[in-house]
């Protein structure tokens, strides 16, 4: 069965966003740009908030962007996508909006032949998505700052999430990628 996965970059104080939603903070060197280029070669669907979905959904970089940028977004352009909104009513072709039964519609994702499924976000999907053991795999990227405030990756957790710890890959720019499965129990 295909796996959710929430890949993601945190601060060390456990922030995805600035106090104004900044993400100047993410590094994106050479290391990183290997890391992600192997992720999306694993995934062929990603999942997203609304808020998310319009801001990065079909996202197109500046011409004048890193070609390891311009490469990622043309990637995930083009995979099936699939937005969590009761609001949102126009997305792309390769998108579909669901709108309830949550927990139904990504049991039935997770059926379906392909890759594994990135979990993008934002912040409430991703508590809707833990609250409901949903997340297979937390892949958290630990940047070497703290922000001191913005928006925390979990919010509103209603129970304890056992994890087991897969292992952690640190680069040299001070980035560690941690890797945990849910725990069975």
């Amino acid at each position: 069965m295909r796996k959710i996965i929430l890949d993601l970059a945190v601060t060390l104080d456990g922030f995805i966003e600035g106090p104004n939603g900044e993400i100047d903070w993410c590094i994106m060197d050479d290391e990183v740009g290997k890391y992600f280029e192997t992720f999306r070669a694993s995934i062929d669907t990603v999942l997203y908030g609304r808020t998310s979905y319009v801001e990065f959904g079909n996202h197109q970089p500046d011409a004048n962007s890193p070609q390891d940028v311009i490469d990622f977004y043309r990637d995930i352009n083009q995979m099936k996508k699939y937005v969590f909104s009761r609001t949102l009513g126009t997305v792309t072709d390769n998108a579909t909006v669901i709108k309830d039964n949550v927990v139904e519609e990504v049991n039935k994702i997770k059926q379906q032949p392909g890759k594994d499924i990135w979990l993008f976000g934002g912040a409430s999907l991703i508590t809707t998505f833990v609250n409901h053991d949903l997340v297979d795999e937390y892949r958290l990227s630990v940047h070497p700052i703290i922000l001191g405030g913005g928006k925390s990756l979990f919010q509103d957790i209603k129970q304890r999430v056992g994890l087991t710890f897969l292992k952690a890959v640190p680069y040299t720019s001070g980035v560690v990628t941690l890797y945990y499965q849910r725990a069975t129990t």
